[in-house]
């Protein structure tokens, strides 16, 4: 993919269990434009280089190349919510806590994180982008027209994790999954290259006590009251 720095660009950034994912997705099919699950990206990559080298602490340096040209390999199913990658669907492969242990812990080097910004900035194709992570609208694409940092508490978070999971089939821990995302969330915040925040021009919502319909309609108004909408409608 070649972008275009002239396409519009909505990015919505937060931990996870707020619903993020859910609105970019249904975003995305409202709009008709691209999304970039950066989320899933490095679920990609933490994926194929657990499949190669196995499960270590530390990854030899030449696995960084692993994830050169990923943006033209990998592409999302907004509608089936699938992850595919050379043309076949890998979702199931990246739904396993080791993945998501690897996929966090490589996030944080800086020479992955070089490798994977230029990927990510490839997905910025006409007609626009709907980009969800941690650091979109801070690092990736500074630029973006809206910008969006979407929150909760850990308990609530966990919880919608938690049903997630339920409905995928796998077994989980409420517990242990607050844990989990309480630990992410360290990390993130106050890892050196790109930790998570809200950009300063971003409009912070707290999804605690709000449903996905409730999401929905708030960034509906926001959006239509924004500089994306009047430039790009």
């Amino acid at each position: 993919m070649i972008h275009d720095v002239h396409v519009p660009v909505l990015c919505i950034d937060g931990p996870s269990g707020v619903g993020k994912g859910t609105l970019s997705r249904w975003l995305c099919a409202e709009l008709g434009w691209n999304l970039l699950d950066s989320g899933a990206l490095y679920r990609v990559l933490a994926w194929l280089i657990v499949r190669d080298y196995g499960e270590c602490e530390h990854y030899p340096a030449s696995c960084y190349k692993m994830g050169v040209d990923l943006s033209q390999r990998v592409s999302f199913d907004i509608i089936n919510s699938r992850v595919i990658l050379d043309g076949e669907e890998v979702s199931a492969q990246l739904r396993p806590e080791k993945i998501g242990a690897a996929a966090s812990s490589i996030a944080s080097l800086p020479e992955v994180r070089k490798v994977l910004l230029r990927e990510q900035r490839a997905f910025r194709v006409a007609p626009g982008l709907v980009a969800d992570g941690r650091d979109m609208g801070t690092v990736v694409f500074p630029d973006a027209g809206l910008k969006l940092f979407l929150n909760a508490d850990a308990s609530s978070r966990a919880r919608r994790r938690y049903d997630q999971l339920n409905e995928m089939g796998f077994d989980a821990n409420l517990e242990r999954l607050e844990q989990e995302m309480s630990r992410r969330d360290e990390r993130d915040a106050t890892r050196a290259v790109s930790p998570m925040r809200a950009a300063d021009d971003a409009v912070v919502v707290d999804t605690t006590h709000m449903n996905i319909r409730e999401i929905r309609d708030l960034t509906l108004k926001i959006l239509s009251s924004s500089r994306l909408f009047r430039d790009y409608q």
